[in-house]
């Protein structure tokens, strides 16, 4: 059982290395340009993806649905939203990779559509962006199946937070299409 640390609405769990070296290709595989996505799309819902890829030495594909956005006033400010159901297929996994450079002590806050979800923690950083991660649980994924958008808010400064909104069209035809 993973260690978890509980959030107003959000659970963050710290997965075993294993599960992060079987879901790390497709941290890699989600860039913030659409070209250099790796992986075989499976689907296209809305501005999401199905993008499936067999992590090495693994017995089969794992598959996420993927939405990469950039902040409308900054350009050089984007993310790559990673849904994904664990290996044993017992945990839904939301994982987004911010730009580097994002402040870390304020982690990554969450909107869908007028409502606040909570905020969690950057869990570490990479050479291409560092990660936030949270565990879906039943009210997070009615939110996202039946919202109409989201914001996801970092911060580069105290002062300054950057709202990056996503379109939740196709979010869960896309969903339930995940293996």
């Amino acid at each position: 059982m993973p260690t978890c640390l509980t959030f107003p609405h959000f659970r963050l769990s710290l997965l075993p290395a294993v599960l992060i070296m079987l879901c790390g290709c497709i941290v890699l595989a989600a860039s913030h340009a659409p070209a250099l996505a790796q992986g075989t799309n499976k689907g296209q819902y809305g501005d999401w993806q199905v993008r499936c890829d067999k992590p090495p030495g693994a017995m089969t594909d794992q598959c996420a649905l993927i939405q990469n956005v950039t902040a409308e006033d900054k350009p050089n400010v984007g993310l790559s939203i990673i849904i994904l159901k664990t290996a044993d297929k017992k945990q839904r996994i939301l994982r987004v990779l911010a730009p580097l450079g994002v402040l870390l002590p304020s982690g990554l806050g969450l909107r869908i559509d007028s409502t606040d979800v909570g905020r969690t923690a950057f869990v570490r950083c990479l050479p291409n962006g560092c990660i936030a991660e949270v565990v879906i649980e039943d009210k997070l994924l009615d939110q996202l199946k039946t919202g109409k958008n989201a914001t996801f808010i970092l911060f580069q400064t105290p002062e300054e937070g950057i709202g990056i909104p996503i379109a939740l069209a196709g979010f869960a035809d896309g969903f339930d299409k995940l293996p």
